[in-house]
């Protein structure tokens, strides 16, 4: 069941409200979900519940995207304001140092959440901000072009193709390896979330001079990249071992650049194995 939260964050114009969707269900040490550019919380739904049995589980929809309105006037859809965003909608919560795991975007947040030792644990999914700038440009082309495609299709036609595995396949294999797996209400979902992410445009163009370059010393780090990750590509899982030296690097066989509803019970033992 989603609820929000509301808090206020500084701004150069003062306090502004900022308002966030969430889902939380589970019990044991907090655990923060966070997804990438243009998708929402229910991209953790095929492992939230092998989660739950051992966590507190925290599924958010980032700032403009899902069910979360943009941010307010005064702040900007970059890593210096969600990052903030992320360590308010914590305080708000109640939330002390939560484990936190996050796919692509998502995953760098996590890194940068860490980085800034307001989490416990890290286990970033084929985190952004570990390309070359070549990889970069294709990565970012690619978004766009989904996301312009989503905006461009009719709901009745969403939905017709989201009724066969060729057309699943045809709205997501750039991110999904098995995307014939992932039910045609997801599908349709997730289309419609892209197409009306209202951070989209504003997160992306922040996110073109980023490249995270930190190690992350005294804190648990996991970096998992799927074997066939068509968008951000799994050399990038190398430059990243080699700028967080003692993070695990994890192979997802089979999976995509969104590897939970690939291989569900991988990545929840990897995220599970790394908050320990």
């Amino acid at each position: 069941m989603s609820a929000t939260v509301s808090f206020s964050l500084p701004s150069a114009h003062g306090p502004r409200t900022v308002t966030m969707s969430y889902a939380r269900v589970g019990t044991g040490e907090p655990l923060l979900l966070l997804h990438g550019i243009g998708h929402h919380r229910q991209a953790w739904d095929p492992v939230v519940h092998i989660l739950a049995a051992e966590r507190e589980v925290i599924a958010v929809d980032l700032p403009g995207f899902g069910e979360s309105p943009a941010l307010p006037d005064g702040l900007r859809h970059d890593l210096g304001t969600v990052v903030p965003t992320l360590g308010g909608l914590c305080e708000a919560l109640e939330i002390e140092r939560p484990h936190v795991a996050g796919n692509s975007l998502g995953g760098l947040l996590a890194l940068e959440l860490g980085r800034e030792k307001l989490v416990r644990s890290v286990t970033a999914i084929s985190p952004a901000g570990f390309w070359s700038p070549v990889e970069r440009r294709y990565a970012f082309g690619v978004l766009l072009a989904m996301r312009q495609g989503a905006r461009r299709l009719p709901l009745p036609v969403i939905e017709r193709l989201s009724r066969s595995a060729a057309g699943r396949a045809a709205l997501t294999s750039t991110i999904y390896a098995r995307p014939g797996r992932r039910s045609p209400e997801a599908v349709v979902a997730e289309t419609l979330a892209l197409a009306r992410a209202e951070g989209f445009a504003d997160t992306l163009r922040a996110g073109t001079t980023v490249q995270f370059t930190d190690d992350i010393p005294g804190l648990p780090v996991t970096v998992a990249w799927g074997t066939r990750d068509r968008l951000l590509v799994r050399r990038q899982g190398i430059r990243a071992k080699h700028i967080i030296p003692r993070a695990r690097l994890v192979r997802l066989p089979g999976c995509g650049h969104v590897p939970m509803n690939d291989d569900p019970a991988l990545v929840a033992r990897v995220i599970l194995d790394g908050s320990r």
